[in-house]
């Protein structure tokens, strides 16, 4: 069975601009790197973020979709915001999916799909730890 977000990985054609975006949103340097990845520990649990070189991915499309993961924000209009204000393009506005659960979701400039959200139950599950 599923126990938890072990790691996701975003892909880029440019890894060393890819890994210094995310190293300026997030607001820390990944703690292992190699040539053609990087890996952030980030949040309350410490999930995994890895930044691989494109060349490594499995074949896709060329535009973004599929699945989305959201990460909880405390503050979901300033992520947004920050995002936009380092080039990430809306995929889906901040939309209300039910009270307390709101998401949003960009387009990284390296063609990723980064999804966003507050989410009273990750909240509940955080407190009760």
């Amino acid at each position: 069975m599923l126990r938890g977000m072990a790691t996701v990985s975003y892909f880029a054609d440019d890894h060393a601009a890819a890994q210094a975006w995310y190293t300026e949103f997030l607001g820390v340097e990944p703690y292992f790197h190699r040539p053609g990845y990087a890996e952030f520990r980030l949040g309350d649990y410490q999930h995994e973020l890895g930044l691989i070189d494109r060349r490594y991915a499995p074949a896709s499309g060329d535009t973004p979709g599929g699945e989305i993961l959201y990460w909880h924000v405390d503050d979901l209009e300033a992520t947004v915001a920050r995002l936009h204000e380092l080039g990430a393009k809306e995929y889906e506005p901040i939309t209300e999916r039910g009270p307390g659960f709101v998401t949003a979701s960009v387009v990284d400039p390296f063609g990723n799909v980064l999804g966003v959200m507050t989410n009273v139950h990750y909240l509940s599950v955080l407190k009760a730890r």
